[in-house]
């Protein structure tokens, strides 16, 4: 029996392999064999077809983009966050709460 090693490919990598899979099923292959020579299985495919199928480059990479800021955005909270509770305590700690 042999082990599949899993491939880790990016949301962009994954966008390319969907439009070839397009291409080999419009030519009239069939999702197992596209399945097969893109190393994936068909769960693997239709779980990419669900999370990707409709998008571009272009609105990959705006995706990127607000997951970044999405990531500084939480990463403020969290600072301010923190500072509001010092500054909390401190006020406590000298008698002025």
């Amino acid at each position: 029996m042999s082990v599949m090693h899993r491939k880790r490919r990016s949301p962009e990598q994954i966008i390319a392999q969907l439009r070839e899979a397009d291409a080999m099923i419009s030519a009239g292959q069939s999702i197992g064999q596209v399945c097969q020579k893109l190393g994936v299985c068909e769960q693997t495919y239709h779980r990419w077809r669900n999370q990707y199928g409709g998008m571009k480059a272009n609105a990959m990479k705006r995706l990127k983009q607000l997951e970044e800021e999405n990531r500084r955005l939480k990463k403020a909270v969290a600072e301010l966050t923190l500072d509001k509770q010092i500054l909390k305590e401190a006020n406590e700690f000298l008698g002025n709460g």
